[in-house]
């Protein structure tokens, strides 16, 4: 991207009322390149996915280490009743397995004696298992497996909100070209009307022309004139429309100078700067997309809480093993006839919370893959009207063009007339009006075509990355 385009942009409002001249044209790859660079909303989609990461990460600290101390004490009247502590490392594994080792040193008048252990304390290590409910499948997986899901999927919602912003961009782009074309337009033709008047005038005033043409021709000179007003105005409009699209570094708003013009070479260079060139219809490969992307990491997920609520229908069997140790050197102290175990059983008698769970997860997952299915089809037929769109749009163009030649060899042939005396203001007025209908109606269907190429980069959800 070119630097240049900084002194194209103004930066105060001062500058509106710049007296320079020289018009300046603003190039469509570099204004999108800036859109995309700068704009909040692209600033926002990255965003998101750093709010991903983030998921991410939070997921992870389902399996961080965990170190663990309970300490109690009670004295009264100078009395020790009682003092406890417990302290405990734990180690979460993938699959519902969790490794402990901790130590524990308690003494006092009332110690419960459960909780009697040797004067220097006692140490254990052994491991927590979860053997039917929370072995394949727990909460600390699901939610990894999900923040996975999700931090995919807003990669391919970050094309998306890209794609649209650059599409909606497009078409102000577009819309401004119009606006100054017409402008151009009604210029052009503002400044014949003023010759032809100032001519017949001169005329009338020789005796060659009759006096009611002057009016004939200053109603038409005028009428140009109104209708360059109402061009102007809409041009403005349509540069301030621009200006929405247009921020640079450290959010800083900007806006056009009045002699910034659009480039009127847009239509060589679209297709490569929305990289649609070379992209026949039946190279369309509607997998990539990346709505059907964001939509498949959507059922993913889904289906991970699908299966987690399946899980929920077993029972909870926690079996617990910590074999104890009066010294920490675990290799030379290890036996098995020193423990402390347990088990742990919980299983609800009807289950209706669980399996009202596990039917809303399918629900939700049969819905996902309904809009997946129907969002498919919709951007397939999308995109292949948008084809025959732009194929229709050539033989548009071909076609305006022509009329338009048309109807200035009639105006041509109708001033040759008029000159030798052999037709009248009226007629010329009217041949010229016709060719200025034409001619906006050839930067109409212009518009209509650049539109119809950034819906199909739209349908496409292309995210260029040459911008």
């Amino acid at each position: 991207m070119k630097n240049h385009l900084l002194y194209v942009l103004i930066f105060a409002a001062t500058s509106l009322f710049s007296q320079q001249t020289d018009s300046i044209p603003l190039n469509f790859k570099e204004y999108l390149g800036y859109v995309k660079k700068y704009h909040p909303i692209a600033k926002q989609a990255e965003l998101n996915i750093d709010i991903g990461q983030a998921n991410l990460m939070k997921a992870r600290g389902g399996f961080d280490p965990k170190l663990e101390v309970d300490y109690d004490r009670k004295e009264f009247k100078g009395l020790e009743y009682y003092d406890l502590l417990n302290a405990t490392f734990k180690i979460p594994t993938w699959y519902g397995v969790e490794f402990k080792g901790g130590f524990e040193q308690n003494d006092g008048e009332f110690l419960n004696p459960q909780n009697s252990v040797p004067e220097d304390g006692l140490f254990n290590a052994g491991v927590s298992v979860s053997v039917a409910q929370g072995l394949l499948i727990n909460e600390r997986m699901a939610t990894l497996r999900k923040a996975k899901f999700f931090r995919e999927q807003t990669k391919a919602d970050r094309d998306l909100l890209v794609n649209q912003i650059l599409y909606d961009a497009s078409l102000a782009y577009f819309d401004w070209l119009q606006a100054y074309n017409e402008k151009e337009i009604y210029e052009n033709f503002l400044s014949n009307a003023q010759i032809r008047f100032e001519g017949i005038k001169r005329s009338a005033m020789a005796g060659d022309k009759a006096a009611i043409d002057t009016v004939e021709a200053k109603i038409a000179f005028q009428n140009r004139a109104l209708s360059l007003e109402q061009a102007k105005v809409k041009l403005t409009k349509r540069s301030l429309d621009l200006s929405n699209f247009l921020w640079l570094e450290g959010d800083i708003p900007v806006q056009l100078r009045p002699n910034v013009i659009p480039d009127n070479n847009v239509e060589e260079i679209i297709d490569s700067t929305l990289e649609i060139q070379g992209k026949p219809l039946d190279s369309f490969n509607i997998d990539n997309h990346p709505k059907l992307q964001s939509l498949n990491f959507k059922i993913e997920g889904l289906e991970v809480d699908r299966k987690l609520k399946a899980n929920k229908l077993l029972p909870k069997i926690n079996l617990e093993y910590n074999f104890l140790t009066e010294t920490p050197d675990v290799g030379n102290s290890f036996n098995t006839a020193e423990y402390k175990g347990g088990v742990y059983f919980s299983f609800p008698l009807f289950l209706r919370k669980e399996r009202g769970d596990l039917k809303l997860a399918k629900f939700k997952l049969q819905d996902a893959r309904f809009e997946f299915a129907s969002t498919q089809l919709e951007i397939r037929n999308k995109v292949t009207g948008i084809y025959a769109e732009l194929d229709s749009f050539i033989n548009q163009n071909e076609l305006i063009e022509n009329i338009v030649k048309d109807y200035e060899t009639l105006l041509a042939a109708e001033e040759r007339k008029f000159s030798f005396g052999e037709s009248s203001v009226f007629l010329i007025n009217s041949r010229e009006r016709s060719l200025i209908d034409s001619k906006l109606k050839q930067v109409e269907v212009q518009n209509k075509f650049f539109t119809t190429k950034a819906k199909l980069f739209n349908s496409l959800a292309v995210n260029p990355e040459n911008l």
